[in-house]
């Protein structure tokens, strides 16, 4: 499930708390707020919350507001109560009974006074890796917990495990040395490999004159442990050398299972344009998989060609930062768990995903210079090759880039049961023209929309939904103040809500949705003399109807649901160039639906939605009306403007 956060809808009470508090007392990063009505006594269910907010992501309690089925209202707090509720809260933090950590400082709690009533806020913040799990009692089995969007949920005995692991004073997780392995499980092609780009990367290292197996040893591929002399190759050496077979075998990792997905055809019938994963053909350790997939990664970047004190420089800031978001994924996934490496690209963005948890907080995250890495060793070998970052500098480098490309911000999702990591990097700008024109066509008028309204519908074209937790990743704008403009969107008829609450969602309102079918109601003039020269020689025709066709007036206008064009009729047996010649006719003047131009030439939407239309669109022949939403309620075709000059 994905980590959901606040965004409200017309909720006034819920709006006052959350503009008021969030811009005087809380900094940007706490989005989560849960709320806890302590009218009766205090709420004891506030720990449960502690614990989850300090595991997952940090957030808000707020003891004073009821909240039911999404509705909200400011109750508020005696200056007695307050005063009570702040001593046991205190008392309960500092006791191992209650809690098992004592996160919070004096600044953290907090009375706001809300439409004259009084609240007290209490901030919790994300827990150091080694401070996790923060759970209650004094046995974290059973009593711990995280967050998902639909509130706390007490994790599993497995995901507490891997938070011990996590915690540990230092991540050594890669550093395993592996029962019953050897070199001879380690690819020795890929370990020659790994030489000649270390030899490129860092000429005249002594490390290069070293046998395979000392130099394996300085890479963290081999060790010897000094207090049980046991020795053998560990875990980061088999990820990152070891022959498939090895690495998948059920004393290793079962699991693994790194996928390259690629997918840049405009046929939607073709699932994958190329895919890499291990299929037997390849040892699937982790240098063969960046061998093969980082050249299919950079190839869709632009390559300037310059010179740099006499050397060819043909790398941008872009491909450091596409870089950087793969590699990021290889030394940052937890192979403990199940789950496969994914790393997707298409036509419009790169997906990264991987099993695993944030070690740092997202504001840690964005904010860079704070380097946590949970397989160490790993992330040392592709430095050693010049194709990491240790010191907290890799997520500026994948901002920098993109913003350099004045590309859309690169942003981060965290997912649980199972946890998973997914950072997407966008191809397109904020306001591409292409989304422009499309907004243009959905709306009557957008001129006099502000630039940041313009970027939120552009999101919701693009993305199919938009949330104010997304957007304050893309526009400089407190959070309060773009649920204000979301609402005012929806008021206005360009936005509508999929749900009333503490997560809404938005998307285009599909009332906006609208073509003039007026212009599409005519039949082309080309369009009828090329129906009029079909050779008819080898069929049986009904003359008739041929004859009380070439009776049409051409200048009327055809109501759409009762013309009838018999003519195209006798075309069954066209070509295939005559059939696309057909419809680039049709197509010649507007955008005209794929069932108009179905029913105007005689064939089924079936036939040209899996026949022609793919190979068209792919020739140039055809462009969508909406080439960025393939799936538009409304979509479109027009000829291409270099076919419709020959026509």
């Amino acid at each position: 499930m994905k980590e959901k956060q606040l965004s409200l809808f017309d909720l006034d009470d819920e709006y006052a708390i959350y503009s008021i508090i969030n811009k005087e007392f809380l900094p940007e990063e706490y989005q989560e707020i849960e709320y806890k009505l302590g009218k009766d006594g205090f709420p004891k269910e506030l720990w449960k919350t502690y614990s989850a907010f300090a595991n997952t992501n940090s957030g808000i309690i707020i003891i004073g507001v009821r909240e039911k089925n999404g509705d909200f209202s400011i109750e508020g707090l005696t200056d007695e109560q307050i005063s009570s509720y702040k001593k046991q809260f205190w008392n309960d933090c500092n006791n191992p009974n209650m809690v098992s950590v004592n996160l919070l400082t004096n600044d953290d709690v907090n009375i706001v006074e809300v439409k004259s009533k009084k609240l007290l806020l209490i901030r919790v913040p994300f827990a150091l890796r080694t401070q996790r799990p923060v759970y209650l009692t004094r046995n974290p089995f059973g009593n711990t917990y995280k967050r998902n969007h639909e509130g706390d949920y007490r994790c599993t005995d497995n995901e507490v495990r891997r938070m011990l692991a996590d915690g540990g004073a230092e991540l050594k997780r890669d550093n395993l040395i592996l029962d019953n392995y050897t070199i001879d499980d380690l690819d020795p092609i890929s370990i020659r490999q790994y030489r000649q780009l270390f030899l490129s990367t860092r000429p005249g290292h002594t490390w290069l004159s070293l046998e395979d197996k000392e130099l394996l040893k300085k890479l963290g591929a081999y060790r010897i442990d000094r207090k049980t002399k046991q020795e053998g190759i560990t875990l980061a050496g088999l990820l990152m050398f070891g022959k498939g077979d090895s690495i998948r075998e059920q004393e290793a990792l079962p699991d693994y299972f790194p996928d390259f997905r690629e997918r840049l055809s405009m046929d939607e019938k073709v699932r994958w344009t190329d895919r890499i994963y291990p299929d037997g053909t390849w040892e699937c350790n982790l240098l063969q998989f960046y061998l093969k997939v980082w050249p299919k990664l950079s190839y869709t970047l632009p390559k300037p060609f310059h010179l740099e004190k006499d050397e060819r420089i043909d790398e941008t800031s872009i491909h450091i930062a596409l870089r950087e978001a793969f590699i990021n994924t290889l030394v940052h996934t937890d192979y403990s768990l199940s789950g496969n490496i994914i790393i997707e690209l298409d036509t419009e963005k790169f997906v990264f995903s991987n099993p695993g948890t944030l070690l740092i907080s997202l504001e840690q995250y964005y904010a860079g210079g704070v380097s946590e890495c949970r397989n160490p060793s790993l992330q040392q070998m592709f430095m050693l090759i010049g194709r990491a970052e240790k010191a907290g500098s890799g997520v500026d480098k994948i901002m920098t880039g993109w913003k350099d490309a004045h590309w859309r911000k690169p942003f981060i999702e965290l997912e649980n049961q199972p946890d998973k990591v997914k950072l997407t990097l966008p191809m397109f700008n904020i306001l591409p023209d292409k989304v422009l024109n499309e907004l243009n066509a959905i709306f009557e008028n957008i001129s006099h929309l502000s630039p940041d309204e313009l970027t939120a519908l552009s999101f919701g074209l693009i993305e199919g939904s938009i949330s104010n937790h997304r957007l304050q990743y893309v526009l400089n704008m407190h959070s309060s103040d773009i649920t204000r403009m979301l609402k005012k969107m929806c008021m206005d008829d360009y936005l509508e809500a999929d749900n009333y609450g503490r997560w809404t969602t938005y998307r285009i309102k599909q009332t906006s949705l609208r073509l003039d079918e007026k212009k599409h109601t005519g039949i082309d003039r080309k369009v009828e003399s090329s129906m009029q020269k079909v050779d008819t020689s080898e069929r049986k025709v009904d003359t008739s109807k041929e004859s009380t066709n070439k009776q049409y007036d051409k200048t009327r206008k055809v109501d759409t649901s009762e013309r009838k064009v018999d003519t195209l009729k006798v075309a069954t047996r066209l070509s295939r160039t005559d059939i696309e010649k057909l419809i680039m006719q049709v197509c010649l003047n507007d955008y005209k639906k794929m069932e108009y131009v179905a029913h105007t030439i005689g064939k089924t939407e079936d036939y040209l939605k899996n026949k022609i239309f793919p190979q068209m669109l792919k020739d140039a022949k055809l462009e969508k009306k909406f080439p960025l939403t393939p799936n538009h309620p409304e979509q479109a075709y027009k000829t291409n403007k270099e076919y419709a000059e020959k026509l």
